[in-house]
């Protein structure tokens, strides 16, 4: 089935699926065999190999989605960057990495790279202009994320694509926030999307997976070292994860209408320091994130006035769950310095502009009106709090 004249919706529901010829069946079957015929075949199966029935099917489905050659599922977001990055760098490359990142990718390049003889830069902002500056005559990769984890950060995806094709750079970018119903970062020139597949691909909090989509060329590069490294995924989760993409375009555009509803919502109230969402006029990347996506996702943070109680805060939440991972279809809210980012040192996180009280919002699917009656029942509790403290 051709994927790149197809609507959103249809490529989430039929590219990919297997043909049940045995007993015509709606949706894919699942095949739970890890070990297939040797002799007489065109493809040796092996599922480390990514290639089982129900891997190819959905690597084809993600690739249509993020208008990529190809791609491969791994067994963990991680899996899916820590594998993309050793593919292209080797002892005596350097790296270019975005100042705000997701915390594990962080703790990778500055716990491991160093093993390997693998060095790496910081840029000071995400400016095409601190990428430049950075750039070494061994830089191999320059790495990405936008919107960024966890104050939504935006990076012109087109700058540092012709930034990387003049220097003759692999561009990498995380593209989980934003999912490939808002952002394909192909389309402007990036070599390699990765993403953690946990999050809006599946949707429902029940799935741990990691996705690279690219060129044939550039994910043979990346094939050839994971096979060797192992990450692959079991063929029920893979199955699963099919399952959940069907309903992909749908789920993001509600959470996309939601987390505006509650961004306008959080700006305007008196007892919120601080909200950081691209679809916010105020944003100062507002205009670049109208440039490059179609919907400005459903992930924003938000700081509560210095004299409230924001652990306080998330254990008054009643309908909202406090919650580690995100982009399920139910609301959850964290603090990144306890979570996501725990791994990076209270220094770090300061440069990164990342507060302790600053907390992070996954709006889910709810109505937006029980979302902030929820809030407003917290925040009435913490305010309540420092009235008694004070007196």
């Amino acid at each position: 089935m051709g994927n790149t004249k197809k609507g959103l919706n249809t490529i989430c529901t039929h590219v990919g699926e297997i043909v049940d010829e045995q007993f015509k069946g709606a949706i894919s079957p699942l095949y739970m065999s890890s070990s297939y015929a040797f002799e007489d075949v065109d493809v040796k199966r092996y599922p480390r190999y990514f290639n089982t029935p129900n891997q190819e099917g959905l690597a084809k489905k993600i690739a249509a989605l993020e208008h990529a050659e190809s791609a491969l599922i791994f067994g963990s977001g991680m899996a899916a960057v820590s594998t993309s990055l050793m593919a292209f760098l080797h002892a005596g490359d350097h790296i270019v990495l975005q100042q705000t990142l997701y915390g594990g990718t962080y703790n990778l390049v500055t716990e491991e790279f160093d093993k390997y003889g693998i060095s790496y830069s910081f840029t000071e902002g995400w400016k095409p202009e601190d990428f430049e500056a950075k750039i070494q005559g061994n830089t191999k990769v320059i790495y990405i994320e936008t919107p960024s984890n966890p104050l939504l950060t935006i990076t012109d995806l087109d700058a540092i694509g012709k930034i990387t094709k003049r220097h003759g750079i692999v561009s990498m970018i995380d593209n989980t926030f934003a999912s490939p119903v808002n952002q394909n970062p192909i389309d402007f020139g990036i070599d390699v999307v990765i993403h953690s597949a946990t999050k809006y691909m599946g949707g429902h909090s029940d799935i741990c997976a990691g996705a690279v989509a690219a060129s044939e060329e550039h994910m043979e590069q990346i094939f050839q070292l994971a096979k060797n490294f192992g990450g692959s995924l079991s063929d029920y989760t893979v199955w699963l994860l099919e399952r959940s993409i069907k309903t992909m375009g749908l789920r993001v555009k509600a959470q996309n209408a939601n987390a505006q509803r509650m961004a306008e919502y959080l700006y305007n109230n008196e007892d919120i320091e601080a909200v950081y969402y691209p679809g916010l006029p105020s944003h100062p990347e507002h205009e670049l994130a109208k440039s490059q996506m179609r919907g400005f996702g459903g992930m924003l943070s938000f700081e509560l006035k210095e004299t409230y109680d924001a652990k306080q805060f998330r254990k008054s939440l009643q309908l909202i769950k406090s919650s580690m991972s995100l982009a399920g279809v139910e609301s959850t809210l964290i603090s990144p310095a306890d979570t996501s980012h725990a791994l990076m040192s209270a220094e770090v996180r300061a440069e990164q502009g990342i507060k302790d009280g600053l907390i992070r919002f996954s709006v889910g699917i709810e109505e937006s009106e029980d979302l902030i009656a929820d809030i407003e029942q917290a925040l009435q509790k913490v305010r309540r709090q420092v009235v008694t403290t004070t007196e």
